[in-house]
């Protein structure tokens, strides 16, 4: 699109171009709303727009940079926001039919606010799975959201919308939620970057789920931004939050950084791919001069992911209905049979989706004793690095349910909740996590790692994603053809289309051991060591 320059620009860029006057606040409007109109056909990660008010927006803060009084430090930017937060004029719907009709005078949540009163221009939502609750994105409300480096596969779930959207260049900047990898996910399934905050670094007041109006705040849930690079993160989240930062970051360097790397776990599935995607990263990171260390955090993976159960479950819980959650009361002493076993099953799904305060409270004290440990751990890193996830993105799959449906790691079946594997550690212990993107090469989908740091660290771990980012080399566009191929476009000999909305109901300690050689870097000048052999590529990776 020659007539859309601005388009795959970072937004610090837009935002110099727009502050320069090389660009107006409403011919950057245009051009991102003439993206969406060419790709979003394929994706549908774009799924509600407010096109006049944002028009109207652009004009004024055109007007007022004019008068030399620019609105902030987003003054300007056209940015869309998940569908799980309220906006003026569009209500969070969050994919639920009983949520479709809600009043268009709807305040802004908390974040959102706070991003219009930066100079956002706030044009349009994307797309989420029903009530942000699963690893996918389609809902019977909007449709399925496809991701763009291959429509036959899932963009990640929740924030799938919004990471195809960043992606295909529809926007530079967008407003998501995580509360099981919601951010993190779609981020590694599309090649873009995201961070999920320190828990209450970021306001989530306005979130739906829980109930539109509810006041309390969930625990575990956090709102974070998403970027195509680490810059633009840290850009939005400085705008997003109001508390206090605890660890301040250094200067973006990997120097005399110590660097743990948790690449496998008995417990947790990871494919081949994935585990290289961190290999690869622990070798760029000891190359820019980091101390690249194997250092598993002391916790067993099995108890890691019970105890995120244990804290999740009662809170999606609260959006069951009330017959629903009732059967669940009744049926526990049965559910406790069931929940012996696996760290998935149904049984365990029904016991802690019914859990009595003490229950939870039993579960917080654990929770509280694994921060101890981490705080330890920290004091000793500075961050560790993990994969994402088990797989890439894998193939739509809407039948059956979340707990019965299996995934394929490497030719071998696994539960589907195993994507909640390798993020569970920062959820549960409330710690700032973020996800980029590795190298990778023609005709293979994006590969993720994630960056974990001590809790209040979240613009260190920023700078070390930066400096690692800038190491490997970032964002990459998904191929164009794919976006424009004929639609609709035919998966498996059925076309896709998404389904129309039904008439809404009336609402109601560490152990720690070198790496092996070829994944030992350490910097210059440094204590004498044997100079590392090259780390050993996965099939298909560099």
């Amino acid at each position: 699109m020659a007539q859309a320059p601005h388009i795959f620009q970072s937004a610090r860029t837009q935002l110099d171009q727009l502050a320069l006057g090389q660009v107006s606040a409403a011919e950057l409007l245009e051009e991102h709303i003439e993206r969406s109109g060419v790709v979003n056909p394929a994706i549908n990660a774009v799924v509600r727009t407010n096109l006049e008010e944002a028009r109207g927006r652009a004009l004024e803060l055109d007007r007022l940079l004019m008068s030399g009084v620019p609105a902030g430090p987003l003054h300007g930017l056209p940015i869309t926001i998940k569908d799980t937060f309220d906006v003026e004029g569009m209500p969070a719907t969050s994919g639920a039919p009983e949520y479709a009709n809600r009043p268009a005078r709807t305040a802004d949540a908390a974040a959102v606010a706070r991003l219009r009163a930066a100079g956002a221009v706030i044009w349009g939502k994307t797309n989420t799975p029903y009530l942000a609750g699963d690893n996918q994105t389609y809902n019977p409300v909007h449709g399925r959201t496809s991701n763009p480096w291959d429509l036959s596969r899932t963009p990640g779930g929740s924030s799938g919308g919004a990471a195809a959207a960043l992606a295909t260049g529809i926007t530079s900047l967008e407003l998501g939620s995580d509360i099981g990898g919601s951010l993190r996910l779609p981020a590694h399934f599309c090649g873009v970057a995201a961070l999920k905050p320190t828990f209450g670094r970021t306001p989530i007041m306005g979130h739906v789920p829980p109930a539109p109006g509810s006041l309390a705040v969930r625990d575990l849930n956090v709102a974070g931004p998403m970027a195509r690079d680490v810059a633009d993160l840290r850009l939005m989240f400085q705008v997003l939050t109001d508390q206090p930062v605890t660890v301040q970051p250094r200067k973006t360097s990997l120097k005399a950084r110590r660097i743990g790397v948790w690449a496998e776990d008995k417990a947790f599935a990871v494919s081949s791919e994935c585990n290289e995607a961190v290999q690869t990263a622990a070798q760029a990171a000891a190359e820019a001069g980091a101390q690249v260390l194997v250092a598993k955090p002391e916790v067993d993976g099995n108890a890691l992911i019970d105890l995120y159960l244990q804290l999740l479950l009662p809170i999606l819980a609260t959006d069951m209905p009330t017959p629903l959650l009732k059967a669940l009361e009744a049926g526990r002493p049965i559910a406790k049979l069931m929940a012996r076993g696996e760290p998935f099953s149904r049984g365990k799904w029904a016991l802690y989706s019914a859990a009595t305060h003490h229950d939870w409270l039993k579960a917080d004290e654990t929770r509280r004793r694994l921060k101890r440990t981490m705080s330890e751990f920290f004091s000793r890193w500075h961050a560790i690095i993990t994969p994402v996830a088990p797989t890439t993105a894998f193939e739509h799959v809407e039948s059956g349910d979340a707990v019965t449906r299996l995934m394929t790691v490497d030719g071998k079946p696994a539960p589907y909740h195993m994507f909640h594997a390798w993020i569970a550690l920062a959820t549960v212990c409330h710690l700032p996590s973020v996800v980029i993107p590795v190298p990778r090469r023609k005709g293979e989908l994006p590969c993720g790692v994630q960056i974990i740091g001590p809790e209040g660290g979240d613009l260190d771990v920023l700078a070390i994603a930066e400096a690692l980012e800038a190491q490997m080399g970032g964002f990459q566009r998904p191929p164009e053809a794919v976006l424009l191929a004929p639609l609709p476009v035919r998966m498996k000999g059925k076309p896709v289309k998404a389904k129309p909305a039904p008439k809404p109901k009336p609402v109601k300690p560490v152990k720690e051991k070198p790496v092996k050689p070829a994944k030992v870097v350490k910097p210059k000048p440094a204590p004498k060591v044997k100079p590392p052999k090259p780390v050993k590529p996965a099939k298909g990776r560099r």
